[in-house]
Formats: structure tokens, C-alpha cells, sequence
């Protein structure tokens, strides 16, 4: 097994659990300790623990300080989403971590406001690899910006929002 299937499933059993993933969405808008993490997902303490454990464990996630809660000490976690944080590096592993942002997006359409404007692009296209270049690096440059935009969850004067954006490049058909 080469080093890259290794680091992919570190990385995808850190994201095995559909609640990691809001997690780490949490985690980009704030630095949170796992009994925050449980409030705002109404988890327990022990489940919190334990999801931000597997998450750290995989690369996902950052410890981002420690502070003495009743003569205890309370782990700050936080994800950095201009770093590459045990993004896979196999074509299962894309593939699986596609499959789960995309069940995620499904969840979260449950909480949709449908009267409100909306952004959505699907397409499969062909484009010369200088444009292609230039358009992906521009989103991704977006996406950082959008990711250092979010405050912590419930911060006055915010909206909750989704984002989610896939592009990769194709094989051409025979």
C-alpha cells in the first residue's frame, strides 16, 4: 500500500461519520472546545470528544490551544481550510470524499430557505487548460476568502449558509 492510500484512509476515516463534516464547518468560523461543539450540534460531550479526536487524528483538523476550564483543561480546535489538511490523494479516495460532501449537500438542503436568491452551476465542459487553470486557482482563491469570512456559529448579524463547490478535471472519453 503506498503512502498516499495510507494517508487517504487516515483522512476518510476521519470523515466516516456524517456529523464530522458540519463539525469541521463549525470549526472554520471559530476556534471551539468539544462541549461547544456539542451544544451547537446538540451532541454529547463524549461524542464531541470523540469526533474531534478522529478528526485530529486523520489531519483534519487543528489543535488551536488549550485553556483551564474547573480545573480541567478544554482542547481548541480549528480548521484551516487554506491548508491541505488530509485531502486525498487516490481516486477512491476523491471519489469517497465526493460522495460524502455530496450526501452532506442532501442534508443540508433540509434546512434550505427556498424563497431567497441561489447560486448553482453543474456542468461538465470542455476548456483549454490555460483557462481551466486560471478559472480554478480564482475559486479556490474565493473559497479561502469565504472560509476566513465565517464568524462562529450563531455570531450576531450572520446567516447560516451553505457552500459547496466540486471541480476536477475529467479523463476524455474513448
Amino acid at each position: 500500500m503506498s503512502l498516499g492510500e495510507e494517508d487517504d484512509k487516515a483522512a476518510l476515516r476521519a470523515m466516516a461519520h456524517p456529523v464530522r463534516l458540519r463539525i469541521m464547518s463549525l470549526l472554520t468560523g471559530a476556534s471551539l472546545t468539544a462541549a461547544e461543539v456539542a451544544r451547537e450540534l446538540g451532541l454529547t460531550h463524549a461524542n464531541a470528544s470523540y469526533h474531534l479526536r478522529n478528526l485530529h487524528a486523520g489531519g483534519m483538523i487543528a489543535l488551536a490551544g488549550e485553556e483551564k476550564i474547573r480545573g480541567g483543561v478544554a482542547k481548541r480546535y480549528r480548521y484551516l481550510a487554506s491548508e491541505d489538511r488530509g485531502l486525498p490523494k487516490t481516486p477512491d479516495g476523491n471519489r469517497m470524499l465526493f460522495t460524502t460532501a455530496a450526501n452532506e449537500l442532501s442534508r443540508r438542503t433540509t434546512a434550505a430557505k427556498w424563497d431567497g436568491p441561489k447560486v448553482m452551476a453543474d456542468a461538465e465542459l470542455w476548456i483549454d487548460p490555460a483557462g481551466w487553470k486560471r478559472i480554478k486557482e480564482s475559486i479556490a482563491e474565493l473559497m479561502i476568502e469565504l472560509h476566513l469570512a465565517a464568524k462562529p456559529p450563531r455570531a450576531p448579524g450572520t446567516i447560516r449558509t451553505s457552500t459547496t463547490v466540486a471541480m476536477f478535471e475529467m479523463e476524455a472519453e474513448a
